[in-house]
């Protein structure tokens, strides 16, 4: 079953929404966990390149991995987008370039996103690429797509 979905007007959707964390700019409200983990990693925005996220904890990274999970086991295999929507693809573990490609490009939901896989292996912080693209998929499912590729299954990543 296909499903149009992704609002390329984002800021209107923002109108109507009410207040929550400003996870870019890092004035948490800690209302949703989701957003502590965003600001926990936006936090590395400004560090030297390579510094890993040590205040991430195992409880929210299994918190993320089961809420995006869940919710995108409720959406359709087929997705439908609207422009305008930025296209990224191969982040392997590279998180200041993830953030770079945010400041660039607008950070979700001022953009919308679709990220085509391979967001682990190479780089030196595979987790912190996976949690938070997991992250604003939960924080923004309308406007933040994620699809799976060759890198993300268990025969690529065996240790």
């Amino acid at each position: 079953k296909a499903s149009r979905i992704g609002n390329p007007h984002p800021e209107e959707e923002m109108a109507t929404r009410a207040p929550t964390s400003g996870t870019a700019t890092g004035d948490s409200e800690c209302g949703d966990p989701i957003d502590v983990v965003i600001d926990k990693l936006l936090a590395l925005r400004g560090q030297r390149p390579g510094k890993l996220c040590d205040t991430l904890t195992e409880a929210e990274i299994k918190m993320v991995c089961h809420r995006a999970r869940d919710l995108m086991l409720g959406q359709p295999m087929l997705l439908e987008l609207s422009a305008p929507i930025k296209i990224v693809g191969d982040t392997h573990g590279q998180f200041y370039d993830l953030l770079r490609i945010f400041e660039y490009g607008g950070f979700p939901p001022e953009a919308n996103y679709l990220f085509l896989g391979d967001y682990v292996d190479r780089g030196k912080q595979s987790i912190e690429v996976a949690v938070c693209v997991l992250a604003y998929k939960i924080k923004y499912p309308e406007n933040f797509f994620c699809i799976r590729g060759n890198h993300e299954c268990a025969s690529i990543n065996r240790i």
